[in-house]
C-alpha cells in the first residue's frame, strides 16, 4: 500500500509540473505574433473565434471555415484579440461590404457575410448563451428574417461635433467616442440624412457650435429623427445643450426647407453631462412633436423619448410571436412589464380580459393611455413604475395575473423584479429581449423559482449588426 500511495503521489506531481508548463506556455501569446489559423465559431459579438496555444483568439471581420494570416493585437490574461492581415480561404459566404464606412463606424458588424450566414451566427449565439450561461438544454429552433437588411430603421440618431473647425454628423468608431462623419448609411433612413444635412447647414450658416463632451462647452450634441411605418409622420428633434435664441426660427425654417414631408420639429435641451440622447425638457417648434403610426392593427402616437421598435415588419412578427406564447383569452388577466408606449398591451388587449402595463417612462405611459383610448380599448389600464415595483403594487391590489409579458431593456431584469414577479404565480411568462445573455442569466434565476422555458424563437431586428432578439414562454413548473 505504501508503494502504491508513492506512485500515485509521483503521477499526481508529474501531472501538476506538466500543467505548469503547459499553462506558462500557453500564457506566452504576445502582441504583434503572428499566425495562420482556422476559424471555428462565433462569439456573440460576431467575431471569428480561432485557437491558438488552447486559447481562444477573437478575429473581427472573419467568417467561420475561413483560413486567415493574423496578427495578435491585444493579449489579456482573459482574452486575446487579433486582426486580420491575409485571407487564405475564404468562405463562399463573404460579400463585399456595401457600406462604404464599414471599417470605421462603430454601428454595423456584419457587412462582410451573407445574410443567411448572418441569421445562422444569430440563432447560434441565441442558443449559446441558452446552454452556457442558462444551462438549458431547451434549443431555439427558428429565426424570423428581415425582409430588408437596408434602409429598415424607422429612427436615425446622428451625432454632432466639430471636426476641422466645421460642424459635422455620424457615428462613433467603435468602442470611442470619436466622431466618423457619415453621409450615408444604410441601414438609416433617407429622411435622417437629410435632416441632419439641414441641421449640419443651419449651424455653418448661423455660427452655431456643436457641443463638446469634455468641456460642456457648445450647443448642437444630436440630431433625432422618426419616420413613421403605415403614415406620412416625420418628426425631427434636434437636442442642444442649450436654447437657441433668435436663431430658433431659421432652424424651424432650414429644416421645413430641406424635409418638407416633416410633420414636426421638436427641441430637446439637454443639459445633462455624458452621452445620454434624450434628457431635460422638450419644446415643440413647429407641427406636432409626436408621430402616430399604426402596428398589429393599432394607431399609436409616440414622443421622442418612448419606445418603440425601430423595424416596425420584424416588430410586428415579434408580437404575434409573443400573442402566440401568451395565448390569452377574454378571461385572462395580464401584466405587460417594460410597457412602453404599449405596443405590446394593446395587441394583448385584443384577445385579453384585462390588460395592465407597467413603465418607468412617465411619457411613454400617456402615451400608452392615449394610445389605448384612441383605438376603443377600455380593458387597459397602466401606471407609472419599473417592474418590480409595478409587481409589488399590484400584488398588493390582489391582483393575480394568468400572464406577464416583460420587454426589458439590455441589462435585463434584476433579480427583485423576477422575485416579484415570480412570486405572482402567472401560469405563463413571455420575456422578450434584446440580449442573449441577459435572457439566459434571467432564465435561470426564473428557472429557480420554479419556471422552466417551454418555447424560444429569435427574431433579427437589426439586420447587419450582431443584435438579435428572442422571444420565450416559460411555465410554471
Amino acid at each position: 500500500m505504501p508503494i502504491l500511495i508513492k506512485i500515485c503521489f509521483e503521477i499526481s506531481f508529474i501531472a501538476k509540473f506538466f500543467w505548469i508548463c503547459y499553462t506558462f506556455f500557453m500564457m506566452e501569446l504576445k502582441k504583434n505574433q503572428q499566425f495562420q489559423v482556422h476559424i471555428e465559431s462565433y462569439s456573440s459579438e460576431g467575431f471569428g473565434v480561432c485557437r491558438i496555444e488552447g486559447r481562444a483568439v477573437f478575429v473581427p471581420k472573419t467568417i467561420v471555415g475561413e483560413s486567415w494570416e493574423i496578427r495578435l493585437v491585444k493579449v489579456t490574461k482573459t482574452a486575446v484579440y487579433a486582426r486580420g492581415e491575409r485571407l487564405l480561404t475564404a468562405s463562399p459566404e463573404r460579400h463585399d461590404s456595401q457600406c462604404p464606412y464599414y471599417t470605421q463606424c462603430g454601428g454595423c458588424d456584419l457587412w462582410h457575410m451573407s445574410y443567411k450566414e448572418e441569421l445562422r451566427f444569430k440563432l447560434g449565439r441565441v442558443n449559446d448563451a441558452l446552454a452556457h450561461i442558462g444551462r438549458q438544454t431547451f434549443r431555439a429552433e427558428e429565426i424570423l428574417g428581415s425582409d430588408s437588411v437596408v434602409r429598415y430603421r424607422n429612427k436615425g440618431i446622428f451625432a454632432v461635433a466639430d471636426l476641422d473647425g466645421r460642424p459635422a454628423a455620424g457615428f462613433y468608431r467603435e468602442r470611442s467616442h470619436e466622431l466618423i462623419p457619415v453621409d450615408s448609411c444604410l441601414i438609416q433612413n433617407e429622411t435622417s440624412e437629410r435632416a441632419a444635412a439641414a441641421v449640419l447647414a443651419f449651424m455653418e450658416k448661423y455660427a452655431v457650435p456643436a457641443y463638446d463632451e469634455s468641456s460642456g462647452n457648445g450647443c448642437i450634441r444630436h440630431v433625432f429623427c422618426r419616420k413613421a411605418w403605415q403614415t406620412k409622420d416625420t418628426v425631427v428633434c434636434v437636442v442642444a445643450a442649450r436654447g437657441l435664441g433668435t436663431n430658433t426660427a431659421a432652424l424651424v425654417d432650414t429644416l421645413r426647407e430641406a424635409v418638407p414631408e416633416l410633420s414636426g420639429i421638436v427641441l430637446n435641451v439637454n443639459k445633462t453631462r455624458g452621452n445620454t440622447v434624450l434628457s431635460g425638457d422638450f419644446y415643440t417648434l413647429w407641427g406636432r412633436g409626436e408621430i402616430s403610426d399604426v402596428l398589429c392593427g393599432s394607431r399609436f402616437s409616440i414622443a421622442p423619448q418612448a419606445f418603440f421598435q425601430i423595424n416596425p415588419p420584424q416588430a410586428e412578427r415579434l408580437y404575434q410571436k409573443a400573442l402566440d406564447y401568451a395565448a390569452p383569452d377574454r378571461n385572462s388577466l395580464v401584466f405587460d412589464l417594460y410597457c412602453g408606449a404599449g405596443t405590446i398591451s394593446l395587441c394583448l388587449a385584443q384577445k385579453a380580459g384585462r390588460v395592465i402595463g407597467a413603465e418607468i417612462v412617465p411619457e411613454a405611459v400617456e402615451n400608452a393611455k392615449a394610445n389605448a383610448a384612441a383605438n376603443g380599448f377600455d380593458n387597459t389600464e397602466f401606471i407609472c413604475a419599473d417592474a418590480g415595483e409595478a409587481a409589488v403594487k399590484l400584488s398588493d391590489r390582489g391582483l393575480r395575473p394568468d400572464i406577464v409579458v416583460v420587454d426589458p431593456p439590455r441589462k435585463g431584469m434584476n433579480e427583485d423584479a423576477i422575485a416579484a414577479v415570480a412570486s405572482m404565480e402567472p401560469d405563463r411568462l413571455v420575456y422578450v429581449s434584446c440580449n442573449p445573455s441577459t435572457l439566459a442569466r434571467d432564465i435561470l434565476r426564473f428557472h429557480a423559482h420554479g419556471y422552466q422555458l417551454r418555447a424560444a424563437t429569435a427574431v433579427d431586428m437589426f439586420p447587419r449588426t450582431c443584435h438579435v432578439e428572442t422571444v420565450t414562454l416559460l411555465t410554471k413548473q
